[in-house]
């Protein structure tokens, strides 16, 4: 079903609160909910974190929760098929193989389009809707989507307001968030322009949308925003270690964390996170993950091998193999060997001389 505009509901009305100003910098740890420890979530990479890479990330850790990548919602209501090709586990209930719930995430400006095609995703029963505020990428900027309406609080009081009240109240409802656009000087009031108008739970990537993906990323704006706001905040942002996360828990006062680029390098890092909590860093032992990896490697290739076209899937693994080369030796060797590679058989040989069958686990499992 599509539209020529989306009008159904109407933009929200009413005005953003006034900003509180810097907050004084806790260092109380507040986990994403009380009580219930810290909270891994997965988060969403147009161009990288698919469903094929979903599946295998999810099956290497216990994360809370995952996000989808965005659906763009410009002007039209989106039939449903498009949010099951960007999130084929609404058809499993909205989970990974791995039984972890799928959050689907928007992206757009225009408040009531967003509204009314929040609306019509939930009637796919998605575990939670999370809209974009951090994409930093132009061409998605250039129209008016993700970070570039951080310069914006009012549009996105009224985005979130509009959403929230199209989207039964028992559809969990969060957003992401960077620190601005090129500075952090509407931050506080951006959050608090999301909390008041409904969103559940605050992901903030602790970059501008200037900064990219370059370090450092500024943890301590993590604690200033979640002072400032009555709802959850998780970290997000180079945090690629026990040692990164630890500190950016001491800078943030955030203990819950959304792992990007750092699961994707390292599949194991939020089983390890979550394994040892306020213990020390412990040694890790590559060589055993590598081969617990092995598997995961090969149900990838396959998956994406039989989903793409020829000339596109060796890509696909390769790009995965050149962030594992950052902690895994092994894959750098690998790497080294695919590179050049540019028909699929040459990947599948590659694979067979370094030990991965590509039928290690059935496509089903």
């Amino acid at each position: 079903m599509s539209g020529p505009v989306c009008a159904l509901h109407g933009g929200a009305s009413g005005g953003c609160p006034a900003a509180m100003g810097p907050a004084a910098i806790g260092r109380t740890i507040r986990p994403f909910f009380q009580g219930v420890g810290v909270r891994l979530l997965l988060a969403p990479m147009e161009g990288l974190l698919d469903a094929d890479l979903r599946d295998v990330l999810t099956r290497a850790c216990p994360y809370d929760w995952a996000v989808s990548e965005f659906a763009r919602v410009s002007g039209t209501l989106l039939p449903q098929r498009v949010y099951r090709r960007i999130s084929p586990e609404l058809l499993s209930g909205g989970r990974t193989r791995a039984s972890v719930p799928v959050r689907v995430q928007l992206l757009g400006s225009d408040p009531a389009c967003l509204a009314d095609n929040a609306a019509h995703l939930a009637e796919l029963a998605p575990p939670g809707i999370d809209l974009n505020f951090g994409c930093p990428a132009p061409t998605v900027n250039r129209h008016r989507g993700g970070a570039v309406l951080l310069d914006e609080p009012e549009l996105l009081h009224r985005i979130a307001a509009a959403v929230r009240a199209a989207v039964p109240a028992g559809v969990p409802f969060t957003a992401k968030m960077r620190l601005g656009v090129a500075d952090t000087s509407k931050a506080v009031e951006c959050a608090q322009a999301l909390a008041a108008g409904g969103v559940e739970g605050l992901v903030v990537h602790a970059r501008t949308k200037l900064d990219g993906y370059r370090p450092p990323a500024h943890w301590a704006w993590i604690a200033r925003i979640a002072e400032a706001v009555d709802v959850p905040v998780t970290a997000n942002g180079e945090v690629w270690s026990e040692a990164d996360w630890r500190r950016c828990r001491a800078e943030s006062g955030v203990a819950d964390v959304m792992l990007g680029r750092g699961a994707v390098a390292d599949p194991f890092l939020a089983r390890r996170l979550r394994a040892q909590g306020d213990a020390g860093e412990r040694a890790v032992d590559r060589d055993a993950e590598w081969a617990e990896l092995q598997p995961l490697l090969a149900l990838f290739w396959r998956r994406v091998r039989e989903r793409l076209q020829p000339q596109h899937s060796p890509g696909r693994l390769k790009q995965w193999l050149n962030l594992l080369r950052r902690n895994y030796p092994q894959a750098e060797r690998l790497f080294r060997e695919v590179r050049a590679a540019r028909r699929p058989a040459e990947i599948d040989a590659a694979l067979a001389r370094h030990g991965i069958a590509a039928a290690a686990l059935p496509l089903a499992a």
